[in-house]
């Protein structure tokens, strides 16, 4: 079943242009465009998620380095197929694009770029400047400078370095985790992160490599110089995506709790200079669009239906501030709720930044399945959970809900 989600999930791509693609073609396999009703690949992919891991908690022992080469061959096969789920794609090859002219990414948006990058990006985008950080950036430069103008080798770049990412986070899982075959199943061949997360090129394969490697070291911290590259780690994880500071969060807060300040400064001394290097290449404007993409609101969020009723009620802006005051309570609610489930499974320096990480997904007014990727890397890293069985199941409603290349939906 795990099988057939992913060689669906490669059909769709191989099928672009549909409605669970870019509107271009990028694939050098051409088969004819299929319907638009193409998201029950989800479904399956999550089924067979969900199987996998159920045979492994009843004794299944698979070769973890036949599931790592499989996974790994797998990301390789999707990552040269049309993206699909989002147009994701196009904004990172027009922000690349634009830096690669040496423009500013944070001010220029991919419509006053123009031309046949802009044409990709989905509409609701092109007019809205990178929420991305300058790793981000820097990472979409050297794809974009490789591309020039053809917008489809910047976006196969893209993809390549992506699955590539996501290979090596799963050896690493491989070599580092409590049980490899559990990580391999949780990230190496999981059906549900090689289509959404591969086949859709998103830069969050970046952040949970990166967290990996922290949450690694942070591990076996026992000299002064592991905290601080700890700290950098964190740091340039969020130069990728800022969301990631819950990362740092996760684990620095434990160590505060057992009194032991000095690795927990350490780590944030490392972070705030590598932040600061980082977002100093382009000053603090480069966190001005973060403003405008923090009050969006995404369905089926928790709070869809509050904003939709509460603007009409209490009207836009009070509508808006409500829910930014709420759904950090909601979200420290739900990460005790989780802690306490995955603790007994795990050591706190997992734990927390697992917990954390999931429930900012759950909680977030902006939701999206790929967000899922530092929560699915963190619970790799550990032994058996319930946790992850809802993970699997919320990944895979957010997918469903948000498979549709951009496009939106037709009902």
């Amino acid at each position: 079943m795990s099988g057939a989600g992913i060689a669906l999930f490669a059909l769709v791509g191989a099928s672009a242009p549909n409605h669970n693609t870019l509107r271009a073609p990028i694939t050098w396999l051409r088969l004819p465009a299929m319907p638009d009703t193409a998201s029950q690949t989800v479904t399956i992919a999550c089924w067979g998620a969900l199987s996998m891991l159920r045979a492994h908690e009843q004794g299944w022992r698979p070769d973890a380095r036949l599931l790592f080469r499989l996974g790994a061959l797998a990301a390789l096969a999707v990552a040269n197929l049309t993206p699909v789920g989002s147009s994701d794609m196009a904004s990172y090859a027009s922000y690349g694009r634009i830096a690669a002219l040496g423009g500013d990414p944070y001010v220029t948006t991919p419509a006053q770029l123009g031309g046949a990058y802009a044409h990709l990006v989905s509409q609701a985008w092109r007019n809205t400047p990178s929420v991305y950080g300058p790793v981000a950036t820097w990472w979409q430069a050297t794809a974009a400078f490789v591309g020039q103008e053809r917008p489809w080798l910047t976006i196969w770049a893209l993809m390549l370095a992506n699955a590539a990412v996501f290979a090596g986070t799963g050896y690493l899982l491989l070599r580092i985790a409590d049980d490899p075959v559990r990580a391999a199943l949780l990230w190496s061949v999981n059906p549900l992160l090689i289509g959404v997360l591969v086949g859709g090129g998103h830069l969050d394969t970046l952040v949970a490599g990166l967290a990996v490697c922290a949450v690694h070291l942070a591990r076996k911290a026992t000299r002064w110089h592991h905290d601080l590259i700890v700290g950098a780690l964190v740091g340039l994880c969020c130069g990728v995506k800022i969301s990631a500071c819950l990362l740092g969060a996760g684990l620095a807060w434990p160590l505060l709790r057992s009194g032991t300040w000095r690795p927990a400064l350490r780590q944030a001394c490392g972070g705030a200079l590598t932040l600061a290097a980082v977002y100093g290449a382009y000053g603090a404007h480069a966190l001005a669009p973060l403003s405008a993409a923090s009050r969006l609101v995404s369905a089926p969020s928790l709070w869809a239906v509050f904003d939709q009723f509460g603007a009409a009620v209490l009207g836009p802006r009070t509508a808006a501030a409500v829910v930014g005051v709420l759904w950090p309570v909601v979200m420290i609610a739900l990460a005790w709720l989780l802690h306490r489930r995955t603790a007994p499974h795990a050591p706190t320096v997992d734990a927390l930044p697992f917990a954390l990480a999931f429930a900012w997904v759950l909680a977030a007014p902006w939701s999206m399945p790929w967000y899922t990727a530092l929560a699915w890397a963190l619970a790799a890293l550990f032994g058996q959970g319930r946790p992850t069985r809802y993970l699997a199941v919320t990944t895979a409603v957010l997918a469903l809900s948000h498979n549709s290349g951009g496009h939106g939906w037709t009902w």
